[in-house]
């Protein structure tokens, strides 16, 4: 075995190879970026080295650099992780030719697997299935769309280099064969730098499914079973689960007969998988070869669930030149596993990739990068910045019970229990797909998230009347850790004989109400109901402003109030965060942090937010006189376009912040003069941040 590893990545994956290398006694160095100098994984490895600039091509994709530091500090060996150099058969080589050793597959076996024609060549010669489909050289446009005739629509076009969804596109008739096609070449060419494509029956309601093999350097093949990884958005996988519902025995044992054949086609060692498109029809399903990913999968951990193994302590076993630990009869299912992607991305808006930072981090009881019920496996910890330089995944979220309606439950129950605040994120979504009738019943296909749009998203699972209660509470709570003993330096209203009113400004859906509360004093409640808690207790009434046509003159619109709520509330606050609530006689727990004006309110039910303004807060401020101005999404300053001084007209652009490579202008929403800029070209700024600051020209 080594004794000292690199590990040339970055967050969750190199935080994971570096827990199995502590603990089987080896040492690891960490490389870093100037985005990632007190990262997690940083922490957490024996040493650090600083490998470049924050962008990938200034770092993480540096082969030549690796390979000196890890030479320069005795490693070994160099672990890839996944992304990045893990697939890169030329680093692979460069490695080798160093006499280090790359944890993964041969060079060639890599550049075999790496281009889809070449890979679905050797398959078809191993006896492999494949789906009905052109793999060839010829790349004219005529003879593509004759190819796609013959097979039947609707057809795929994938770039054969292609990967992450990136370079496919469904044609579902010939006459739109031709746009389609250069559609997908441009997209091959700014991403892979290759626009040679081929051509795929598209299979009707298809599963992803894909077998986990192993094999060593003395000739040995395993196969960890399937994982069903078929819930997927933007092509890129969301929930994997393993074993795959549906798959009986006969199939699975077809299966990995067939994927172990793949590896054995290429000479393989080390951890890869085999993925599947399985086509669901007449009743009975019907698998076909799609690639080879040469390197540990993200999803690996409910592979590890079910199996009792851990697939990185085989990769380093396997790397020293070690046989397999296990024959193929010594492997067994058990229970099932469900793993869930939690990203920094909004599903509302197309899955726009955020950044920020993670104000609140607050997970369920687990453990970390091993088997247990409830796992998590992360590379960030509270306070970590995202940042618009790699991969959205915070974290994976793996859930392993005996039963899948079991971990379908833990799942759910774990999920409700992960608090994230400070950027968007998709752990409501996930839950949404939990709870679908599609997921719960195992009624599975690549097409799941689209068809049940309608429960996934824009949803909001709390009533107005909870998120008001929760945010005003929020507010009470937090102002009484901050005041004296004195009553009357409170911001309570307080009154020795009589009850008096204050008010907020609520921002819900997009939609403006006005909340007042009618406040006494607090009172030690006992009434069967509930329990011997202390209490504090007010009314509650939440208008909103309507439009009301049918006034006397029946010509002008005048402005009325409708109120949509009106009740007594009853609450108490551990601290400002944990409250529980009593609200039309039912008794709700939450908990709730505040961010940019906005409360986040979690209960066991789901999560959902509001805006609070407290108006006394706001009283005297000068609205009118100063314009500022937010960036819309969380991102990074490509440039402004104005200095300190300058005049500017409305709709003028000011500034550009760019988030995942999508672009904003932020433009002048009057005319006026630039009284200062907040940050500076390259600066990471948070959804909501103000960027810069007018003076408009009424105030000169």
């Amino acid at each position: 075995m080594f004794s000292k590893i690199l590990i040339a990545n970055r967050g969750e994956i190199a935080c994971r190879v570096a827990a199995t290398a502590k603990r089987l006694g080896v040492s690891t160095v960490a490389v870093y970026s100037d985005a990632d100098r007190e990262a997690k994984h940083v922490a957490v490895c024996d040493e650090a080295v600083y490998l470049g600039g924050s962008a990938p091509k200034d770092s993480y994709l540096k082969g030549d650099a690796i390979i000196a530091i890890a030479k320069a500090t005795g490693a070994q060996a160099i672990h890839p992780g996944y992304g990045f150099l893990s697939e890169n058969a030329d680093f692979a080589q460069a490695c080798q030719d160093a006499g280090l050793v790359f944890i993964g597959p041969s060079a060639d076996a890599i550049r075999a697997m790496g281009g889809k024609s070449e890979s679905k060549r050797l398959m078809e010669a191993a006896g492999v299935p494949l789906i009905p489909g052109y793999h060839g050289e010829n790349q004219e446009a005529e003879f593509l769309q004759q190819q796609a005739d013959s097979i039947g629509y609707p057809v795929l076009i994938k770039a054969s280099a292609g990967g992450g969804g990136k370079g496919m596109r469904i044609v579902e008739q010939s006459s739109d064969f031709i746009d389609l096609l250069d559609s997908c070449r441009r997209e091959a060419i700014t991403s892979f730098g290759n626009d040679q494509v081929l051509i795929e029956k598209y299979a009707l309601k298809p599963r992803h499914i894909e077998i986990q093999v192993f094999g060593d350097t003395h000739g040995n093949y395993v196969h960890l079973f399937e994982r069903d990884c078929s819930v997927q958005r933007r092509h890129q996988k969301v929930l994997e689960e393993a074993p795959a519902p549906g798959v009986d025995a006969a199939m699975r044992e077809a299966m990995g007969t067939a994927a172990i054949e793949a590896a054995r086609a290429v000479n393989y060692f080390g951890a890869g998988t085999v993925e599947f498109i399985v086509e669901q029809r007449a009743g009975a399903m019907h698998f076909y070869f799609m690639e080879m990913n040469t390197r540990l999968q993200v999803e690996h951990p409910v592979s590890e669930a079910i199996s009792g193994v851990d697939l990185v302590e085989w990769q380093l076993l396997v790397a020293a030149g070690l046989p397999l630990p296990k024959k193929q009869e010594e492997l067994a299912i058990n229970g099932h596993a469900i793993e869930a992607r939690i990203c920094a991305e909004n599903p509302d808006n197309e899955f726009l990739p955020a950044t920020g930072t993670l104000f609140t981090y607050q997970k369920p009881e687990h453990s970390t990068f091993n088997v247990a019920d409830v796992r998590i496996d992360d590379g960030v910890r509270e306070g970590d910045v995202i940042s618009p330089f790699y991969d959205s995944m915070i974290a994976k979220l793996i859930v392993h019970a005996p039963t899948r309606e079991q971990a379908l439950s833990k799942l759910d129950r774990a999920l409700a229990q992960t608090r994230i605040v400070g950027l968007p994120n998709n752990v409501a979504f996930l839950r949404y797909i939990i709870n679908t009738k599609s997921f719960s019943q195992a009624n599975l296909d690549t097409a799941l998230i689209e068809r049940e749009a309608d429960e996934l998203f824009n949803q909001h699972p709390l009533d107005l009347s909870t998120l008001s209660v929760t945010a005003i509470t929020q507010q009470l709570a937090s102002e009484a850790t901050m005041q004296g003993s004195d009553p009357f330096s409170k911001p309570t209203g307080f009154r020795a004989y009589s009850d008096y009113t204050r008010s907020f400004g609520l921002v819900y859906d997009e939609q403006p109400y006005t909340a007042r509360i009618s406040h006494w004093h607090n009172a030690s409640c006992s009434d069967g109901k509930k329990g011997a808690e202390n209490l504090s207790s007010f009314t509650l009434v939440i208008e909103k402003e309507i439009a009301n046509t049918q006034d006397n003159s029946n010509a002008n619109v005048a402005a009325q109030t409708a109120r949509v709520y009106e009740g007594q509330v009853s609450y108490a606050s551990s601290d400002a965060h944990n409250h529980t609530l009593w609200l039309d006689e039912a008794r709700i727990s939450t908990q709730s942090w505040v961010h940019n004006e906005t409360v986040y309110v979690f209960t066991d039910s789901g999560r959902d937010e509001i805006t609070l303004i407290d108006i006394m807060a706001h009283v005297g401020e000068e609205s009118a006189a100063v314009g500022s101005l937010k960036s819309p999404m969380p991102g990074q300053v490509v440039a402004f376009k104005v200095a300190v001084g300058d005049s500017v007209k409305k709709g003028e652009p000011l500034a550009v912040i760019e988030a995942m490579k999508i672009e904003h202008t932020i433009t002048a929403p009057t005319d006026g003069v630039v009284a200062e800029l907040l940050f500076g070209a390259g600066d990471l700024v948070a959804d909501g941040d103000e960027l810069l600051r007018i003076d408009s020209a009424d105030n000169k």
